[in-house]
Order: structure tokens, then sequence, then C-alpha cells
């Protein structure tokens, strides 16, 4: 019975966080508890415990008396993020440089084949999900237990905000795709040779590939939003 809830609360906590991530579940939805508890065949204290998981890790907000619900992104959440990404993505691939061990590398080789199998045939979703898989095996590396948790909560708005990203509408950006997963394999290079300041850089450059189009669809028009010093590359 223990192994058959445990089951369940993976399986809900899998797909709370996918359909969080993919926008499925919008920005500030309320979570219908009591679907949920029926859908998942689960009772209330399990259910519980799998959204207390998810609001520590910043997928949810939980309410007192009023429930829980998808974890907002307002005008503050994406100054935010466009100021973090680019110090947080190179931060964490320089200590993924020179902490990763060599189980971590295999299992980063094979999140990028899953990302290239998506790029050939997977929906927006499918490459989303694939990409923060490859980013989460990265932050995994670092093995720094004060970067990680920031680093996670920044992957959750990455995926929701770079859906557009996923979802190319022309051929520029149908090329940035192609042009992200070389970048993963370069990264995974400078890695495996330890090479700290390539992969800092690459994390820069991997950053500015995706960030014009993620600030064409959800930087609100005017908004004037300083992204620090790092200088723009445009794409080979």
């Amino acid at each position: 019975m223990k192994d058959a809830a445990k089951r369940k609360k993976s399986v809900l906590y899998d797909h709370l966080k996918t359909a969080i991530m993919t926008l499925d579940l919008q920005p500030g939805a309320d979570l219908d508890e009591a679907t949920l508890s029926e859908e998942f065949s689960l009772s209330r204290t399990p259910l519980r415990e799998v959204l207390r998981q998810l609001a520590g890790e910043g997928y949810v907000d939980l309410r007192e008396n009023r429930g829980a619900r998808v974890s907002e992104m307002s005008h503050t959440t994406l100054r935010d993020f466009f100021l973090a990404a680019p110090m947080m993505y190179g931060a964490i691939l320089r200590l993924a440089a020179m902490n990763a061990k060599p189980g971590q590398i295999a299992a980063l080789k094979d999140a990028q084949q899953d990302f290239k199998s998506a790029l050939r045939t997977g929906s927006g979703a499918d490459r989303a999900m694939a990409n923060n898989l490859f980013h989460e095996i990265t932050g995994e590396m670092s093995d720094n237990i004060y970067l990680l948790p920031s680093f996670n909560r920044l992957l959750i708005d990455h995926a929701r905000i770079g859906m557009t990203f996923y979802r190319p509408q022309d051929n520029a950006m149908a090329e940035n795709l192609n042009e992200a997963s070389a970048q993963h394999d370069a990264i995974i290079a400078a890695i495996e040779a330890r090479d700290e300041t390539a992969a800092a850089q690459l994390a820069i450059d991997h950053w500015n590939l995706s960030r014009d189009q993620i600030e064409l669809f959800v930087m609100p028009t005017g908004l004037d939003v300083p992204l620090g010093s790092v200088t723009r590359k445009t794409p080979a």
C-alpha cells in the first residue's frame, strides 16, 4: 500500500510539474484539490504533501484557507529573471566544469540525445522539458547547496517564458533551435575538458540565443529593465 501511494504521489508530482512548466496550467491558476484527489486516487494528506513539496520548489503557492495556486509571473518576476539568469547560468556551468562526475556527464549526454529527438519530432512542450532536464543535470553537477535551489527555481520560469522559443514561428527561430542544440554539445565538451572559462562563456552565449525572442513576447512595451553588462552576441 505504501509503495502504491508513493507511486501515485510521484505521478501527481510529475504531472503538475510538467503542466506548470509547459503552461498547461497558467501562472496564478487555482488548483482544484478535490479534482486532483479524485483523478490521481489520493486522499487529502498525500495530496497536500505533494503540494507542499511543489511549493518548496517554487511551482505553487499555498495560501491559508484559500488552497493552492500555480506560482505567479509578475512584472517584478520577469525583471528579476532577466537580471539573474545570465549570472546564474554562468556560475552553474563554471562549477559544473569543476565538479562534474563521470555518471553525471553520461546522464547529460543522454539528456542531449533526448533533446535532439524532441527537436526532430517532439512538440514545443517536449522540447522545453528536454531542455529543462539538460540544465537540471548541469545544476546537479555544480554541487553547490546554496546556488542549486535558486537555479532550479529559475529553470521553472525559464521553461514557462521560453515556450515561444520552442514553438518557432519562422526560419530564424528554427535555426536558433539548431544552434541551441550545437551549444549543448559544446557545453558537454567544455565540462568534459574541465574548461571552466569556456563553460561559463557558453552559458552566456546560450542565454543570449534565446533572450531576444523571450523579450519580444514577454516584456511589456516601454519597460526599462537593466540587463547588466553582458554583451549581446549575434548567433553564428
